[in-house]
């Protein structure tokens, strides 16, 4: 469990801001590592751990691919998938270790398989997708190998888009992390778009969401018309919520003088699905469309 909405609006946000601008800029990024691991180990600081060990296998598969990607291609070759192995087998144990074993179960022979009761570690998809895409990218040669730990250890853990999005990609913040410049108006822009995002959770998400428990426990009382309407409260309610997440994390980031992607397009205009899934989540698709479908033959 992290901080509270009150804890972390009105104590630790402040501190963050307040000692990130008052640092001299080469100690920031060692200042907002450290508010990232104080954000994310509050409620489960063994999870840290896990975090920690990606961070360290990744920046190390990042290096020797930094070092061997034109003499070795081999090696390099070998890095890049040792790290992918790594962090695919850390997400696919915490998190479908319980599904696999459900599906086990119903074959016979693994009847009696026990179901593993394991807590999912917060914000594990999104710092396995990114620590992943900056191996990928250094293998490619979109991007140069970190070779600062603390700066790379930073952008892994940054606590403003850890818990709910966007993905954030090393190269697209690769600058902004060696030269951080905050400044007044992109803080300024920042704060704007956490407050439409906080309104989004608070004043529409929150409300459609009460108003489709309402209907939901009790939807052969009111009637089709009323059904229809607590499908469409629950509609907006997924949207506004995710969305509204999103868009706090890139206010927080432009606080911190970083401009993550837009994660959510106006989905619902759509008019097919395909315009659909590029417009809902696009880090995701984004992400599965550079990382897996193009590099298996899509086009």
């Amino acid at each position: 469990m992290v901080f509270s909405s009150m804890v972390f609006m009105f104590a630790f946000l402040p501190a963050a801001l307040l000692g990130f601008y008052l640092l001299p800029r080469r100690f920031r990024n060692l200042f907002l590592l450290l508010a990232n691991l104080v954000f994310y180990g509050w409620g489960e600081p063994v999870y840290i751990l896990i975090m920690l060990a990606e961070t360290l296998v990744c920046y190390a598969a990042g290096l020797a691919i930094g070092k061997t990607g034109d003499t070795s291609p081999r090696i390099a070759r070998m890095a890049c998938a040792a790290a992918c192995v790594f962090g695919i087998v850390m997400l696919g144990s915490f998190k479908y270790a319980g599904l696999i074993a459900k599906t086990l179960r119903l074959i016979p022979l693994f009847s009696a398989m026990p179901i593993p009761d394991i807590a999912l570690p917060i914000g594990i998809s999104f710092y396995t997708f990114q620590t992943m895409s900056y191996v990928i990218d250094v293998y490619r040669k979109d991007v140069p190998a970190q070779r600062r730990i603390v700066d790379f250890a930073m952008y892994v853990t940054l606590f403003p888009q850890l818990i709910a999005g966007p993905i954030v990609r090393y190269k697209d913040v690769a600058d902004q992390i060696d030269g951080n410049r905050a400044s007044k108006e992109q803080f300024a822009a920042g704060v704007r778009l956490f407050v439409i995002g906080l309104g989004k959770k608070v004043l529409i998400a929150n409300r459609m969401g009460t108003v489709w428990d309402i209907l939901r426990l009790n939807a052969g009382a009111y009637g089709s018309l009323a059904a229809w309407f607590g499908v469409i409260a629950y509609t907006l309610q997924i949207y506004f919520d995710f969305s509204g997440y999103s868009d706090m994390a890139r206010g927080l980031g432009r606080m911190f003088g970083f401009e993550f992607n837009e994660n959510f397009r106006y989905p619902y205009i759509s008019r097919s699905i395909t315009e659909f899934w590029r417009r809902w989540h696009i880090s995701l698709s984004t992400w599965f469309r550079d990382y897996v479908y193009i590099p298996l033959g899509g086009s």
